[in-house]
């Protein structure tokens, strides 16, 4: 194959993983957790108001995040319509636009090994996740990787072009989820320049132009939207930022340690690898006395302050959600490039034992993810004939990885093999597990049901539901659902939903009006009723 047609051989290889990696069955379960309705809520009202400052949600302002996200998804609507998979379309061409920017960067600075990097990054199990939700995390994540790798392209090679792309993507870091982005990007870079010991770095890169540039990408909406919402610095800077930091004001409480498990699943199926490359990095700067002459031994070390800075940072906030380090796992991939790269110049094997534990973990994905709907419906394991099976298969996977890494191709062939149960599970997931997803956590298939047994629209009230369906609810039906326990009870005739049971209560609750049961959605424990007007 030339040199010239290789790029385009490599991105269409890219193109093709990252389209099932990350877009395909995006609308196979329905949005779920409180998360992904709310925000796909707020772009659509915001779209239906023609607003683009203020994002509301349920005709009020709703000032907790910032508005890269929504903007993207009223685009997503505009193209699509408003439906659950273009909510999630967002996150998904970003994760897109993250991997082939690794893939650029390592061609230029890492040759060699630049489809390894990409497909590392791409087929780690937090990005497929999070590039599937209709949330902040993964525009945050992506902007935020691409700044960093373009301040290191800057660092390596002295071009200032550089500079620029990295002012532009850390804006929009900002733009997707506020100062946090501009905090950790700090840190990572005065880390890493204090242990190079050239404190110049900082000067130089704060480059006027740059933060001009900075500026005039991210300052219009956050003073447009202060000046239109006075409340907006109270409940996004204090409250958002400062108070979900320090306090448990938002019940996100978890222990110091609750990132270490947190990030391990996250880099599966790298995990082995991940961990077995950055304490190398860590075992080397500290043997070398933090010299950091050797630019790839510098690039390294970044990529571990990359990776441990987020984990560090958010494991002292009293707020702990699993979506904080996902800025950090891009850095835990292209740490692994970087360690099959140098094995690979050395022809040298990593330890046996690190790559059974490496295919024994790739190889075993694939039978939580055949057994998702046993699991997820019955809240257990099951073990059984079908299960000594799927266990047999990985068996024989694991060691068909492990031969394959042994033999002559080595770590060459790591992503290849490692892929394989990668797509398999992604598959599973889709079309075993994406049922008993959409049952036990989404609103849709209650949104469905619902409908069908509707003679014309009537308004929707809820009744000690949590808050997951009620966002859910309000997006698959496009309504505010007032809830019986805050008094918001309709006085014309409505449908209720309610957990099993209380048809009594009711009743009662209601002053005397009438009401029938109609039905219930057994695999989330609700009854929904049919509710006369009051008299």
């Amino acid at each position: 194959m030339s040199s010239r047609s290789r790029p385009l051989t490599d991105c269409l290889l890219l193109a093709g993983f990252c389209a099932f990696l990350f877009f395909f069955g995006l609308s196979s379960f329905g949005l779920v957790g409180p998360d992904e309705p709310r925000y796909a809520q707020v772009a659509r009202e915001m779209l239906a108001r023609h607003d683009w400052i203020t994002p509301t949600l349920d005709g009020k302002p709703w000032l907790e995040k910032p508005v890269l996200y929504y903007w993207q998804a009223i685009l997503a609507y505009k193209l699509f319509g408003v439906k659950d998979w273009a909510a999630r379309l967002p996150s998904a061409l970003d994760a897109t636009l993250m991997v082939f920017s690794v893939y650029l960067f390592l061609r230029r600075f890492r040759p060699g090994f630049q489809l390894d990097g990409a497909l590392i990054v791409a087929s780690i199990a937090g990005v497929i996740g999070f590039a599937r939700a209709a949330s902040m995390d993964m525009p945050l994540a992506a902007t935020f990787t691409i700044s960093l790798l373009a301040w290191y392209a800057w660092f390596e090679s002295g071009n200032k072009l550089y500079l620029p792309a990295c002012y532009f993507f850390l804006a929009l870091a900002t733009l997707a989820k506020g100062p946090v982005a501009i905090l950790l990007a700090a840190l990572v870079i005065s880390i890493f320049t204090g242990l190079k010991g050239n404190y110049r770095l900082l000067s130089r890169f704060l480059w006027i132009p740059g933060i001009l540039l900075f500026g005039l990408l991210t300052l219009p909406w956050y003073v447009a939207v202060q000046l239109k919402n006075f409340e907006f610095f109270r409940i996004f800077i204090l409250e958002q930022n400062f108070a979900r930091y320090g306090t448990n004001l938002y019940r996100h409480d978890q222990p110091f340690w609750f990132y270490i498990p947190v990030v391990l699943l996250a880099l599966v199926p790298w995990t082995i690898f991940v961990v077995c490359a950055t304490a190398h990095t860590i075992r080397k700067l500290w043997a070398d006395k933090f010299n950091l002459l050797q630019s790839v031994a510098a690039f390294n070390v970044f990529l571990v302050i990359w990776l441990l800075v987020p984990i560090v940072f958010f494991s002292i906030s009293r707020s702990k959600l699993p979506g904080y380090t996902l800025p950090a796992l891009p850095a835990g991939g292209l740490l692994l490039a970087e360690y099959v790269r140098r094995h690979s110049i050395d022809d040298t094997h990593p330890p046996l034992i690190l790559m059974v534990l490496h295919s024994v973990l790739a190889a075993l994905l694939i039978a939580p993810a055949v057994l998702l709907p046993y699991i997820v419906l019955q809240h257990r394991f099951p073990w059984g004939r079908t299960t000594a099976i799927l266990f047999a298969f990985a068996i024989v996977l694991a060691a068909g990885m492990i031969f394959t890494l042994r033999s002559g191709a080595g770590l060459g062939m790591l992503r290849f093999v490692t892929l394989i149960p990668v797509v398999l599970a992604v598959a599973a997931v889709l079309k075993i597990g994406a049922p008993a997803l959409d049952a036990m956590f989404s609103a849709r298939p209650l949104t469905t049901e619902i409908a069908r047994i509707e003679n014309k629209p009537l308004p929707l009230a809820i009744l000690r539901v949590s808050r997951e369906t009620q966002y859910g609810l309000e997006f698959y039906r496009d309504q505010t659902i007032p809830r019986y326990e805050l008094g918001e009870i309709p006085a014309t005739e409505h449908l209720l939903i309610a957990p099993e049971g209380l048809q009594m209560s009711i009743a009662t609750g209601v002053g005397g009006r009438r009401v029938l049961y109609l039905g219930s959605f057994a695999p989330q424990g609700l009854d929904y009723y049919w509710v006369a007007p009051a008299k």
